[in-house]
């Protein structure tokens, strides 16, 4: 192609055998680089030289005026990677223009350009290769493209599939960890089929701005899907975007009081940078891959279009690899269920509203509440994970079942008989508190939203009834918490012993600060033993087998309790965490042995402290993580009811629960929230409208 040819060429250069001005940039072809002599004498023309003397107008301006430097005609975006580069003199051979672009026919793909800049195999260069010197004034990338093309080639190309592969992870990465597979990568996204055929479609700068938006979207929704890994692995259940935002804060107490406010503050550290990169890698990635869809306009249409038709074929047909369908449409199911789910979280207030409204015993008197209990210590015990997986799962049913019949041999021993069933819990894994305002109030608070509005109102509790009652001194005692709890007004507690006043001055063991033995016998000490007390009921929260399950304390004399400084050294013989949760199978171990001790802990009190009196009520308040559960999808946790009077267990006996400390397997399963109407029922009057509350499955 002639030189002359080209509409967008550079402005006039002056020629050697002319004064020549100083040059656009130093070092390009209006002056002489730095160090380097001119390729002819000054005073000899050349064919190439007469040939790129543009004719100029009469107003003096050249042809090049007609379009900035760099332009096409080819209607495609302009590589945002390629700089204009400083106009040089043309080596003979060479089909470019002035401005040393190439010739218009051809549309470089991605990295083309580089290949632009070397010179064509077997010509003789016109000039000395370029050298690192005789580059100055091209700033960064530019320059260091012209010099070193091959290796710039290859970082654009692996930018590019660093993208692609960036983008493609995210648009088929499920939101579950037990759903990663390799057969979970190897689908067709419509989602990214419909993008690229929409950014295609559109002109220049709504393109640039939709593919930001995009990229912007996907680093969102793929941050979502990592939260949602994490509470499918907790809590079995996705996010809640509209009720779950405290939850971080209570994963964050977790992660300090495990493992130290060191590792708090790298897991912090590491998951904001998490998400800040994915949001702008993902982001460039978008624009990265638009650009050169852009550049390759026929190509990337006719691959839409393959691939479009491709995923119709493949739902038509049911095609699966490995189980899972290969056309994918999980990022549309993620987001329209989170439409749903931000709708119904935004009407669950409402609902919960009007179902707390209704109280069958509100109005009943103070002297006919609890009728059936009245001179009996009543004591309601939650054991931390105490789910139906210890009792069911064969890895830990035969060790937990000699644990449930020792405890039984000694109750039977101090006189005490028992009943078993199954309670449904609103939570599973993690989300104590839930359950047991659900135990206590009688309604189904299945997040925070309605915790905080339950703890607000003027709902009444199972512990506060016994408290409206005047006939008991009522008590918690609660090591898990370390704070200010104000919310124990709301339960109906004259008065509640934390950590910090359980006289406890021994160690912490992992989240658990203080061992049950010692919280039950802190109990005794503080409030049970004491001589000319009245009857009480007590909330005991036993919070050893709470995850991590290590270290784990062991039984000791009750006497040799004292202020917990014998715990030092069962500490420091018990295991690591973090060793214990790099293999599952020695995670449920762990989490077996917390239980037995938690079921030794409180049978051994009640056969030692018990009397004929005492009245205990012990139950799970809910299952552990899916890494204990295996799978398992109940939500079930073990009651039972403990007494020495027959005619207590009497009062129950319609409830068709089993003998012993060990519920059947087809023992009844009840809704937690239906406790509270259940019990006063049983052990007071019936009051007008409770009976089809009671019977409610």
């Amino acid at each position: 192609m002639s030189h002359t040819t080209r509409s967008n060429r550079l402005p006039e250069q002056p020629r050697p055998d002319q004064d020549a001005g100083p040059g656009p940039e130093s070092g390009g072809a209006g002056g002489t680089s730095a160090g380097a002599a001119p390729d002819t004498p000054a005073d000899t023309d050349t064919p190439a030289n007469d040939a790129d003397v543009p004719d100029a107008d009469a107003s003096g301006n050249t042809a090049a005026d007609a379009e900035p430097v760099g332009s096409t005609d080819s209607g495609a975006d302009p590589d945002p990677d390629l700089d204009p580069v400083p106009s040089q003199e043309a080596a003979p051979g060479h089909d470019t223009d002035a401005a040393g672009t190439p010739d218009a026919g051809r549309q470089p793909d991605d990295g083309a350009d580089a290949e632009a800049d070397a010179e064509p195999e077997n010509q003789e260069p016109s000039a000395a290769p370029a050298k690192p010197g005789a580059v100055a004034g091209r700033a960064g990338w530019r320059g260091w493209r012209v010099t070193y093309p091959r290796a710039a080639r290859g970082v654009t190309v692996g930018t590019t599939v660093l993208s692609g592969v960036l983008v493609l992870f995210a648009l088929v990465v499920p939101n579950r960890l037990d759903h990663l597979s390799v057969g979970a990568f190897l689908r067709i996204p419509a989602e990214g089929v419909l993008l690229a055929a929409l950014l295609l479609a559109l002109p220049p700068r709504p393109r640039r701005i939709m593919s930001y938006v995009v990229g912007a979207l996907l680093g969102l929704l793929t941050v979502l899907k990592l939260v949602d890994m994490g509470f499918y692995s907790v809590l079995v259940r996705p996010f809640d975007l509209v009720l779950d935002w405290s939850l971080f804060g209570n994963a964050a107490d977790w992660v300090r009081e495990s493992f130290g406010r060191t590792g708090e503050t790298v897991a912090l550290i590491a998951v904001a940078a998490l998400v800040v990169a994915l949001l702008v890698l993902m982001t460039l990635a978008v624009a990265r891959l638009t650009d050169v869809m852009v550049r390759n306009r026929p190509v990337a249409g006719r691959t839409v279009l393959v691939l479009g038709t491709a995923w119709i074929t493949c739902v038509t047909l049911g095609v699966q690899f490995s189980g899972v369908p290969v056309a994918s449409q999980i990022d549309a199911r993620i987001v329209q269920n989170r439409v749903r789910q931000v709708q119904a979280g935004l009407r669950d207030g409402q609902v919960f509203e009007r179902q707390a409204s209704v109280d069958a015993f509100a109005d009943t008197p103070p002297d006919q509440l609890l009728t059936g209990l009245r001179g009996k210590d009543v004591l309601f015990t939650f054991i931390e994970s105490y789910g139906r997986t210890a009792i069911d799962d064969p890895a830990m049913s035969r060790q937990i079942d000699t644990a449930l019949t020792q405890g039984n041999s000694r109750l039977k021993s101090a006189g005490f008989s028992s009943r078993s069933g199954w309670l449904r819990s609103p939570v599973t894994g993690a989300g104590s508190w839930l359950a047991h305002s659900t135990f206590l109030s009688g309604l189904w608070i299945k997040n925070q939203q309605r915790y905080r509005s339950l703890t607000t109102s003027d709902r009444s509790t199972l512990t506060s009834y016994f408290r409206k009652t005047g006939a008991w001194r009522t008590v918690g005692i609660v090591p898990g918490v370390r704070r200010a709890w104000p919310e124990g007004k709301f339960f109906g507690l004259d008065h509640i012993y934390d950590s910090e006043h359980l006289g406890y001055n021994g160690p912490y063991f992992s989240w658990t600060p203080v061992p049950d033995q010692f919280s039950l016998g802190a109990f005794e000490r503080l409030e049970h033993g004491k001589k000319d007390r009245g009857p009480m009921m007590a909330e005991i929260i036993l919070a050893s087998s709470h995850n991590p399950w290590a270290p784990i304390a062991h039984m000791i004399d009750w006497d040799d309790l004292g202020d917990g400084s014998v715990y030092d050294k069962i500490k420091k013989e018990g295991k690591d965490p973090k060793e214990v949760w790099k293999n599952p199978a020695s995670v449920r171990t762990e989490y077996r042995r917390a239980i037995e001790y938690s079921l030794h802990s409180l049978t051994e009190y009640v056969q030692k402290y018990g009397d004929k009196n005492t009245v205990l009520v012990f139950l799970g308040d809910h299952q552990p993580v899916p890494t204990v559960t295996a799978g398992s999808t109940s939500r079930d946790v073990p009651v039972t009811i403990v007494a020495h009077d027959q005619k207590v267990l009497d009062r129950v006996a319609d409830w068709g629960w089993t003998d012993g400390l060990k519920p059947a397997d087809d023992a009844p399963e009840w809704r937690m929230d239906t406790f509270r109407d259940r019990f006063l029922t049983a052990f007071g009057p019936h009051p007008e409208g409770s009976a089809d509350t009671a019977s409610k499955p």
